[in-house]
């Protein structure tokens, strides 16, 4: 069977995506040249391989198909930059929804990271070059082992589970340096405690460094912490790092309910000035993306996970300044 073209659904999906599209239209901030800046983040569920079909049937494998990734090409389209979680080694699904995004769309990722802890992820920035630039840094953070940041001796004996990945890009008037993560889970709450605090540690040293040049840090990405106030939670804001705060009572995942509401997804920044610099940029607005009501259909939500993702893309908006920072 042939590949589908991406950039050219049958009518009858075309209508969804249409429909799709009124409903980001709803949430989403609409992009504003020159005036505002939209960064996401989101966990896309083992974004990997794809069939060769426009709509899976029973059975079918892999289940996502090439309306699933229309459909996440069209929640992506709505951001400047977005931070993707869980790409895999196999980059089918990806380089379709960097079709179905068009020509003025481009891509940094990692390599696979390998071992049980790794889960044969990558992470990936997917940004507009119609409106942001990348502006020369990309890097992924390691510690020595025997100088892990804040962290006592002999407890933390390896790298990072999925090293963090920065890359900075630049607006008009405007640099923001953004790091991606995807906090080990681990047996128990030991791994992702270290882990956190390691890297909240490591973000404020560098945040520090940083302020001469006003550029803008922010953590972004899946940081596995169960709830706010948590152990976790603290380990993540032990250095002056801070949710945003529009953010606290978002959903984050398809499975949350009101008794239980996950904290998994973060986008943070340093508001202590004894600890780092403080944000240069104003947040507008912030906010997820509630994709269920459009897409589920007649499947259940565990069905639509691996369609589409268990978690929703998370956002904030940024004001840009008018002149250069």
């Amino acid at each position: 069977m042939p590949s589908p073209d991406i950039t050219k659904p049958p009518s009858a999906l075309e209508e969804q995506l249409r429909e799709l599209r009124v409903a980001l239209a709803g949430k989403v901030p609409r992009k504003r040249p020159d005036q505002n800046l939209l960064i996401g983040t989101w966990n896309v569920r083992a974004f990997g391989d794809m069939n060769d079909k426009w709509l899976s049937a029973p059975g079918d494998t892999p289940r996502r198909a090439a309306f699933d990734v229309a459909c996440i090409a069209e929640i992506v389209s709505c951001f400047d930059i977005v931070a993707i979680q869980e790409v895999r080694a196999n980059l089918r699904g990806l380089r379709y929804m960097l079709k179905a995004l068009g020509r003025n769309w481009g891509v940094l990722m990692t390599d696979v990271t390998k071992g049980k802890d790794g889960n044969n992820e990558r992470m990936a920035y997917v940004y507009d070059t119609s409106r942001v630039r990348p502006s020369g840094l990309a890097c992924e953070l390691v510690e020595p082992v025997d100088q892990a940041a804040g962290v006592e001796a002999g407890a933390f004996n390896r790298q990072f589970a999925r090293t963090p990945y920065a890359v900075s890009f630049a607006t008009t008037t405007t640099t923001v340096i953004l790091t991606t993560l995807h906090v080990v889970y681990g047996s128990d709450l030991t791994d992702r405690g270290r882990e956190l605090r390691a890297i909240a540690e490591w973000l404020s040293n560098w945040a520090e460094a940083e302020e001469a040049w006003r550029h803008n840090l922010i953590a972004i990405g899946d940081f596995n912490i169960d709830r706010r106030g948590d152990e976790l939670f603290d380990a993540f804001t032990s250095t002056g790092l801070t949710p945003a705060p529009s953010l606290n009572d978002v959903p984050r995942t398809i499975f949350d309910t009101a008794k239980h509401h996950s904290f998994y997804d973060q986008i943070a920044w340093f508001t202590d000035e004894r600890k780092g610099p403080l944000l240069t940029l104003d947040c507008s607005d912030a906010g997820s993306f509630d994709f269920v009501p459009n897409l589920k259909g007649d499947r259940t939500k565990t069905e639509l996970s691996w369609h589409l993702s268990d978690h929703y893309p998370m956002y904030v908006e940024f004001a840009l300044p008018a002149k250069p920072a």
